[in-house]
C-alpha cells in the first residue's frame, strides 16, 4: 500500500479567498488549449478575426460550467434538486458533470461558428486535440482534493484516501489522468494529419475518451447517490457508451461525406 500524499488543496489563502490547486489546473488547461488552438490556426493557414480566440474561449468557458452543471443535475442528482431547486444555483457546492460540460461546449462552439461563418469540424477537430490537458489536469487536481477515488482494493499501490473510509482504495483518479490525459493526448497528435476530413478526430476523440473512462469506471466507487446500474454498471459507463456510439456514427458520417 502506498501512502496518500495529503497535499493541501490550497496554495494560498488570503482571508475568504484561495487559490487551489483544482482551480489552477483548469486555468493551465485551457491555457495550454488557448496556445494550441492558436498555433494550428497559424499552421493550418486559417484566416480568422483578431479577437477570434478570445470570443472563442468565453464562450466555450460558459458552455463548459453551465453544460457541467446542467448535465450533473439531471444525470446524477435530480431528485435532490427537484426538490431543493435553488440549489441548482449553487456550484460552490460541488456536482459537475464531465458529459454535460462536452455537450456545453459542443453547443457553444456550434453558436459561435455559426456567428462566425467558420467550419464546426475544422474547429472541433482542434479542439479535441487539447482537451486531453485539461482532463489529466483535473483529474490530478481530483486526486489532490481526495475525491472522486477508486473502489476498494488489496493491489499494491492502493491508497487510503481522508473522505474515503479506513480501507485502501485505487487511486482512480491517476488512472484516468493517465487514459484520459496522456495518452489520449499522445493518439490524437498523432493522428491529426492522417486525415483529410474534418470530423474525424473529434470522432476518435469521442470514442477513445468514451472507452478509457468506461474502462476506468470498473475502478472507480459509483456515485453514492445513485450506486450501479443492472447491477454492475455506473452512470458514466451508460453515459460513455452513448459517447462511444456518437463517435462511431459521426466517424462514419463524415468518412462517407
Amino acid at each position: 500500500m502506498l501512502p496518500y500524499p495529503n497535499i493541501n488543496p490550497e496554495i494560498l489563502k488570503i482571508g475568504p479567498l484561495s487559490i487551489r490547486w483544482y482551480g489552477l489546473m483548469y486555468l493551465i488547461g485551457f491555457l495550454c488549449s488557448y496556445l494550441i488552438v492558436k498555433s494550428e490556426i497559424k499552421r493550418k493557414g486559417l484566416k480568422v478575426e483578431k479577437d477570434f480566440l478570445e470570443n472563442l474561449y468565453f464562450y466555450l468557458i460558459l458552455g463548459l460550467l453551465i453544460g457541467a452543471r446542467i448535465g450533473y443535475v439531471l444525470f446524477y442528482n435530480l431528485s435532490y434538486y427537484i426538490h431543493n431547486p435553488l440549489e441548482v444555483l449553487a456550484i460552490w457546492h460541488g456536482g459537475m458533470s464531465f458529459h454535460g460540460g462536452l455537450l456545453g461546449v459542443i453547443f457553444s462552439a456550434w453558436i459561435f461558428t455559426k456567428i462566425k461563418k467558420f467550419d464546426f469540424f475544422t474547429l472541433t477537430d482542434m479542439l479535441v486535440l487539447t482537451a486531453p490537458i485539461g482532463l489529466g489536469l483535473g483529474r490530478i487536481g481530483n486526486f489532490i482534493n481526495g475525491e472522486l477515488y477508486g473502489r476498494v482494493t488489496d493491489v499494491p499501490w492502493a491508497m487510503i484516501f481522508p473522505e474515503g473510509g479506513p480501507l485502501p482504495r485505487h487511486p482512480s483518479q491517476l488512472y484516468e489522468a493517465g487514459l484520459e490525459g496522456a495518452l489520449l493526448f499522445v493518439i490524437l497528435w498523432f493522428l491529426k494529419d492522417k486525415f483529410n476530413k474534418s470530423g474525424l478526430i473529434s470522432s476518435l476523440f469521442l470514442i477513445l475518451y468514451g472507452i478509457f473512462r468506461f474502462v476506468v469506471e470498473f475502478f472507480r466507487e459509483p456515485d453514492p447517490q445513485i450506486g450501479y446500474i443492472l447491477g454492475i454498471f455506473t452512470m458514466g459507463q451508460i453515459l460513455c457508451s452513448i459517447m462511444i456510439l456518437a463517435g462511431l456514427g459521426l466517424f462514419f458520417y463524415r468518412s462517407r461525406k
